[in-house]
């Protein structure tokens, strides 16, 4: 069994991945953390009939308490992004909020393996790994940005052009996860896909700008909560599937490369030569990253482009968010 710690289950991604969460049969202990309101949304939570035992832990001086003896712990903490703002736009705040929670981490549970859920991931995650650097604690097969989001629209924006298509089909998304650092490489899915040019553009721009379309249909009032907290038990539902069977279990997710250096030099020859973190396919198992599953073919021209201008942005995010670790400490 397993003990999963959400930081940040008050807000709107952590109410819901929550709940997704207990329905969870092999998780054992869930600890639910913000600085607000959580008594009523743990308590609402605890009364749903499955294994695990929900605790809250309320205001910073708690914050360790809920760390104690934790497997996995999900970041959903964080502000939401607003209409006319960019991901880049909710760094300050959300940096300051990644740190705390992060050094909290390294000091109180440094085995446990980490998700990154609060935006922007393409800075969250470097800076997560920064600190857990500074605290002597940091081992790259442990960090993940989730990105499975990009995979999930993928499939099912698929499916809205293709109805006949199932919604499993298997889409290999890599790069970053905000706009055109999103890469989704439709000429590796599983069954393959019959799709004109103009269609793969079209598909590969809502894939990218899927959270755009979600901020615009709220009107303002909020961002993409329900599928990314949908998204992210996902991950964790394959995670701890991963510890409990030999099965190969994938999920993209933005890691740190030199947690499988063999298999990071595919995507390096790509175009992500240089980069230390980049969203891959993902093998999961006990120790978080596995390895990194290889593309089995050559991506197509317009994929190939698409990693190097991810690769290019992504770099500026990854510099920006190591720099302020170290302007900050």
């Amino acid at each position: 069994m397993v003990s999963v710690a959400v930081l940040g289950a008050a807000g709107g991604i952590g109410q819901s991945l929550s709940l997704l969460l207990k329905l969870n049969q092999s998780i054992s202990r869930l600890a639910l953390y913000d600085i607000v309101a959580i008594p009523g949304v743990a308590t609402d939570i605890s009364h749903i009939n499955t294994n695990s035992t929900v605790e809250y832990y309320i205001g910073q001086a708690r914050l360790s308490a809920a760390l104690q003896d934790v497997d996995i712990v999900l970041i959903p903490a964080g502000i939401p992004r607003k209409p006319g703002m960019t991901r880049d736009d909710l760094f300050n705040i959300n940096a300051s909020i990644i740190r705390e929670l992060v050094e909290a981490v390294a000091d109180n549970c440094p085995s446990a393996l980490i998700a990154i859920i609060s935006n922007p991931v393409n800075f969250t995650v470097p800076i997560a790994a920064e600190i857990l650097k500074a605290r002597g604690v940091y081992n790259p097969q442990h960090l993940f940005g989730v990105t499975t989001l990009d995979a999930v629209r993928a499939a099912r924006f698929v499916r809205d052009i293709r109805p006949n298509m199932d919604t499993s089909v298997y889409i290999p998304v890599v790069g970053g996860h905000s706009g055109n650092t999103i890469v989704p490489l439709l000429s590796f899915a599983e069954p393959q896909l019959d799709l004109g040019q103009e269609e793969i553009e079209e598909l590969v721009h809502r894939i990218q700008y899927g959270g755009d379309e979600v901020v615009k249909a709220k009107s303002g009032a909020g961002s993409a909560t329900l599928s990314m907290a949908y998204a992210a038990a996902r991950f964790v539902k394959s995670l701890i599937q991963s510890f409990e069977t030999d099965l190969v279990i994938v999920e993209p997710a933005l890691v740190d490369l030199a947690a499988d250096p063999q298999g990071a030099r595919q995507i390096k020859s790509l175009g992500a030569d240089g980069l230390a973190f980049f969203a891959v396919p993902v093998v999961l198992g006990k120790m978080g990253v596995k390895r990194i599953e290889l593309l089995r073919g050559e991506p197509s021209v317009l994929e190939r482009k698409g990693i190097e201008i991810a690769a290019a942005a992504l770099k500026i995010s990854i510099d920006k968010g190591i720099s302020y670790v170290a302007k900050t400490s």
